[in-house]
């Protein structure tokens, strides 16, 4: 699945975990929303999954925009960053962001047009 497809349009999350809600089985904290979008199946057999950032209490649904994919290059799944409307996040924050589960895989910053790392460069794996 190209999910760089999503980039630019308005995505709907079912948020299942929550800001501040625990992991089922690794016990860490979520600090931020994350959910999957209804309908859409990911390469692991689920629905894809998303990061719904800028929106700091806990939701249970939210449409916004994707304004990023994290590629995972050892894994099967990514993952699609989406925010209100009228907020943008840098690459760092991004990563900052999303750290608390993403440092366990190896990702890239798919945008709109563009790769690119986390430093800002061209296609790198962070």
């Amino acid at each position: 699945m190209d999910t760089t497809i999503f980039l630019g349009a308005s995505v709907t999350v079912s948020i299942d975990r929550p800001l501040g809600s625990k992991h089922p089985r690794h016990g860490f904290i979520y600090p931020v929303n994350y959910g999957f979008v209804p309908g859409v199946m990911a390469p692991d057999g689920h629905e894809l999954d998303a990061y719904v950032l800028g929106v700091f209490e806990p939701i249970e649904c939210f449409t916004g925009r994707c304004i990023a994919v994290l590629h995972r290059t050892n894994d099967i799944e990514d993952k699609l960053v989406v925010v209100p409307e009228d907020r943008d996040y840098s690459n760092e924050q991004i990563m900052a962001l999303t750290e608390f589960q993403e440092r366990w895989f190896l990702s890239v910053i798919r945008r709109q047009g563009v790769v690119v790392s986390p430093e800002g460069g061209g296609d790198e794996q962070r």
